[in-house]
């Protein structure tokens, strides 16, 4: 599903014209991205949470040539979902 897809579907499920439910789903990806951004968690219960991890710095090869010279790949951070129980079991 696309974002314009999610918007339609938005739309159509509260009744909102597409403009309204287009800026609905842009504050909510905004929001949960500054929040994720601060450093803060974002859940919801049954949905799954979103979060934020550490990656630790590590050394790497090039896939094209994995003989050639190792290189450094640097630590960074990074966003994350943990499905919830409701979802889970929604999918299966």
């Amino acid at each position: 599903m696309t974002k314009a897809e999610l918007v339609d579907e938005v739309a159509a499920k509260a009744d909102l014209s597409k403009a309204d439910a287009k800026a609905a789903v842009d504050a909510f990806l905004e929001t949960v991205e500054e929040s994720l951004a601060a450093g803060n968690d974002v859940s919801f219960p049954g949905f799954g949470k979103f979060s934020v991890s550490q990656r630790a710095a590590r050394e790497g090869v090039n896939p094209r040539d994995p003989s050639g010279p190792k290189i450094q790949i640097a630590a960074r951070t990074v966003p994350k979902f943990s499905a919830g129980a409701a979802l889970k079991s929604a999918v299966n």
